[in-house]
């Protein structure tokens, strides 16, 4: 029964986390739109980092209360279900996405950048406070080279509304009651289950909070917006390995389970190079997203047969 119950503590927390991110950022893209901020600079910070937002609240708070594996699990999980089932399931929906020359110029260079960093960066086995630090500016030069594609489109000021904003401090709040209740259910579940916290951040906390990018790429390319769905899990990825981790390091030391640094950072860095090779085309055919599934199936299995 204390099983169950923190399975459905987990579940409803996972959502309220979930939910309070989608209305933190619609609040914040309507009252940036308000004070005159263009479109273009919102989609690639306040969107951009609320696909993230989930993956870095608990991070944070997984770091607060001393289960920084969780961190660790939870971005590498990420990224890998982002690529693997996100991408596999849009091309499938899709038949086909064609791959802008933008994405092929800088998204793609810049997510292999970082996924190589992040790989010889654990290979010493911890994550410093300066290493920290490195991953932010990498951030940073990120955000400031999207900027140069802006377009100087005109801005439409309107009233901010004081329901957007009562909406932002509330779903702040949500987000943070959320992903306090997940971790304590993650921390819970894996005492009583016997199975490691990384394990369960790399499967169950990667599914979950990989769900919106599901819903926001299927919904891009049924809308003719295939550029979308990438950009959306490139960002995501890019986020994910530079605030994540990056952020997370200020509240406390992190640690990096064995397993995961010896085997899953590794698959990471294949798939993302995976990736990147059937971009080349400028085409991905819904035979290669099939292929994505099957090797989302199989890291799933290799998990379980791990625990």
């Amino acid at each position: 029964m204390e099983l169950i119950g923190y399975l459905v503590l987990f579940a409803v927390a996972l959502f309220v986390l979930l939910k309070s991110s989608d209305y933190f950022v619609d609040s914040a893209e309507r009252l940036g739109l308000a004070f005159g901020i263009s479109p273009f600079i919102i989609g690639v910070t306040i969107v951009a980092f609320g696909t993230s937002l989930p993956e870095l609240a608990t991070g944070i708070f997984s770091t607060i209360t001393g289960n920084s594996e969780i961190v660790g699990g939870t971005v590498i999980g990420s990224n890998i279900t982002n690529i693997l089932l996100v991408l596999g399931i849009t091309v499938v929906v899709a038949k086909k996405i064609v791959i802008p020359d933008s994405v092929l110029d800088k998204d793609m260079p810049m997510l292999l950048i970082a996924s190589l960093l992040f790989y010889f960066t654990l290979q010493e086995g911890g994550f410093s406070v300066t290493e920290g630090l490195f991953f932010i500016a990498g951030l940073v030069f990120f955000i400031l080279s999207t900027f140069k594609n802006d377009d100087d489109e005109e801005k439409v000021r309107s009233k901010p509304s004081a329901k957007d904003f009562l909406i932002l401090v509330a779903a702040g709040a949500g987000v943070s009651i959320g992903a306090s209740y997940t971790v304590t259910a993650i921390e819970k579940l894996s005492i009583i289950a016997g199975v490691p916290k990384d394990v369960i951040s790399l499967s169950i906390v990667a599914l979950g909070t990989s769900l919106p990018e599901v819903v926001v790429s299927v919904a891009a390319v049924r809308k003719g917006k295939q550029a979308i769905a990438v950009g959306n899990i490139l960002g995501s990825n890019i986020f994910n390995t530079y605030a994540v981790v990056g952020i997370s390091r200020f509240f406390g030391p992190l640690t990096f389970a064995e397993n995961t640094i010896d085997y899953s950072v590794p698959f990471m860095l294949a798939v993302t190079f995976v990736f990147a090779i059937i971009c080349l085309s400028k085409r991905i055919n819904r035979w290669e997203g099939a292929i994505l599934l099957l090797l989302y199936g199989y890291y799933m299995v290799s998990l379980i047969e791990s625990t």
